[in-house]
């Protein structure tokens, strides 16, 4: 779900998209993946668009989805920071 890598961290997520507000909605245990409510709908971007921005917003750091750009499970790497600093942002 976190993971140390030289360029930050990467961050492996599970995207609802076209929810009430963009959140993070605890673990799939099952998936092993942060669950992520986003707002706008999975069209031309726009929910990658939101989700980079929101977890730009919250690590303060810049946000690239590596993988799964067309999917709903997504690695993104935070760029320049640990993983305890991710952790505790989540509050993992």
């Amino acid at each position: 779900m976190v993971k140390e890598s030289k360029e930050g961290v990467i961050l492996q997520i599970y995207v609802q998209p076209k929810a009430k507000r963009t959140e993070i909605d605890g673990i799939d245990e099952w998936r092993k993946r942060l669950k992520v409510k986003v707002k706008a709908p999975p069209v031309e971007g726009k929910a990658n668009k939101e989700i980079v921005k929101f977890f730009s917003k919250l690590f303060g750091a810049e946000v690239l989805i590596i993988r799964g750009k067309t999917g709903r499970e997504k690695d993104l790497l935070v760029k320049g920071l640990k993983v305890e600093e991710v952790k505790k942002k989540l509050g993992l």
